[in-house]
C-alpha cells in the first residue's frame, strides 16, 4: 500500500493525452535549464547567467541561475519520464511566474518584444500538468498501480 501523499503525488486523471503535453515542454524546460546549467545550446552556464540574474535584481546572482536552472532542467527530465509530474510541474510554473514578472511583463504579450507570451504557454502547459497529473503513459502511473484519480 503506497503511502497516501506519494498517492496523491503520483494519482493522474488524465488519460494518453498528458503524453503530448509533457514531451514537447519537458524538452523545451530541459533545454532552457541545459542552457543556464551548463552553457549548452548557445547558453551561458551558471557564471554568466548568474551574472545576468544580478543584473535584473534577482541575487545572489549565481543561486538563482542554479535554482532557475536546476527548476527548468531537472523538471524537464521529469515531465519527459513522467516522474513526479505534479510536483515538477508546480516547481516550473512558479519558474514561469517570476520569469514573467521579473524579465517579461513591461514588454508586453509579444514574444518580438521579449514579452511574456512564451513564459505563459509554459506556465499554462505547468498548471495544466500539475493538475491533470502526467497521464496514462507515464512512471507516475506504473508507480501507482495504473490508478486514477477522479
Amino acid at each position: 500500500m503506497t503511502h497516501p501523499l506519494i498517492q496523491r503525488f503520483l494519482s493522474t486523471n488524465a488519460g494518453w493525452s498528458a503524453l503530448a503535453l509533457r514531451i514537447p515542454v519537458g524538452i523545451i524546460f530541459a533545454a532552457h535549464g541545459a542552457q543556464k546549467l551548463f552553457g549548452w545550446f548557445g547558453g551561458y552556464g551558471l557564471e554568466g547567467t548568474g551574472q545576468w540574474m544580478a543584473s535584473i535584481g534577482l541575487a545572489p546572482g549565481y543561486l538563482m541561475a542554479l535554482l532557475a536552472g536546476s527548476a527548468e532542467f531537472f523538471g524537464g527530465l521529469a515531465l519527459i519520464a513522467g516522474l513526479l509530474v505534479r510536483p515538477a510541474a508546480a516547481m516550473l510554473g512558479f519558474a514561469m511566474l517570476v520569469a514573467i514578472f521579473s524579465v517579461h511583463i513591461g514588454n508586453g504579450l509579444f514574444m518580438s518584444n521579449n514579452g511574456y507570451e512564451f513564459g505563459l504557454v509554459l506556465l499554462a502547459a505547468s498548471v495544466s500538468l500539475m493538475v491533470s497529473g502526467a497521464g496514462r503513459a507515464s512512471v507516475d502511473a506504473m508507480l501507482s498501480g495504473g490508478r486514477t484519480k477522479h
